[in-house]
């Protein structure tokens, strides 16, 4: 892997996003080494907890906005998704999961730690869905599995509503499951990890399998076209003041076109 770092210690492996310098942004190359290496799983019987986490002062800031507002990449997107098909590969590995989140955890990047099994963040991180504020809707089945964590009131609060919100918030609403200081959180990620691996793994992977069937086997029927939805909203002439005024550093004006 190029993009991501793996480290693997007994029955633990990390998977760090590996491009600090952009804030481990999301671009397509990052995107499919995520969905290669989720699918290399399926032939590693020795590993048991998966964490994936970011180098660098941030978890992700999301997708690479200059790259998505190229049209070429637009309709490779929609050709391949590659964001969706990331989270998709998330989702289906058979080991159990923690996103280890630290600074900013933005758009595409919230949407990667609510497919892990657990999210352990540290008290100063910063997590939100700012999509709508460029003008855009939420994709990458990230509306149902933020939902599913924090219900409807909370979801478009989240999502509609486009503030970050900060640790001890997302706690109470259970989006996530632990939250420590930065001293600590490392640590607690590790130990979190431990007491998973020591579980026996083709139990813990049949009940997680079942879980995961029962609470995301519609998402595919319900959010199919997400992605085409998103190429709406990016040629609105919303959407383009908005990324305008982002580069710009300006409030946008919006028109409802």
């Amino acid at each position: 892997m190029k993009l991501i770092n793996i480290k693997k210690e007994g029955h633990i492996c990390w998977a760090s996003f590996n491009r600090p310098k952009q804030l481990n942004a999301l671009n397509k190359e990052l995107l499919t080494e995520i969905k290669e290496f989720s699918e290399s799983l399926d032939e590693d019987l020795n590993t048991r907890v998966v964490i994936f986490s970011g180098k660098g002062k941030s978890f992700s800031s999301g997708s690479d906005l200059k790259e998505n507002t190229k049209k070429s990449s637009k309709l490779d997107n929609w050709r391949h998704n590659f964001g969706k098909a990331a989270i998709k590969s998330i989702l289906n590995i058979n080991q159990i999961t923690i996103a280890a989140i630290n600074g900013y955890c933005l758009g595409g990047a919230a949407c990667i730690a609510s497919a892990c099994d657990f999210r352990i963040a540290s008290t100063d991180a910063k997590l939100g869905y700012p999509e709508i504020n460029l003008g855009m809707n939420l994709n990458w089945l990230g509306l149902p599995l933020a939902l599913r964590l924090v219900g409807p009131a909370k979801t478009k609060r989240l999502v509609i509503g486009g503030q970050i919100e900060d640790s001890s918030t997302l706690l109470d609403w259970g989006f996530y499951d632990e939250t420590y200081p930065p001293d600590e959180f490392l640590t607690a990620v590790e130990d979190m990890a431990y007491k998973y691996s020591l579980k026996p793994p083709l139990a813990a992977q049949m009940i997680k399998k079942s879980v995961n069937h029962l609470s995301y086997s519609s998402d595919d029927a319900i959010m199919h076209m997400d992605y085409d939805q998103n190429l709406l909203t990016l040629g609105t002439e919303d959407s383009k003041e908005a990324i305008s005024a982002f580069f710009d550093k300006r409030d946008p004006k919006f028109t409802g076109n």
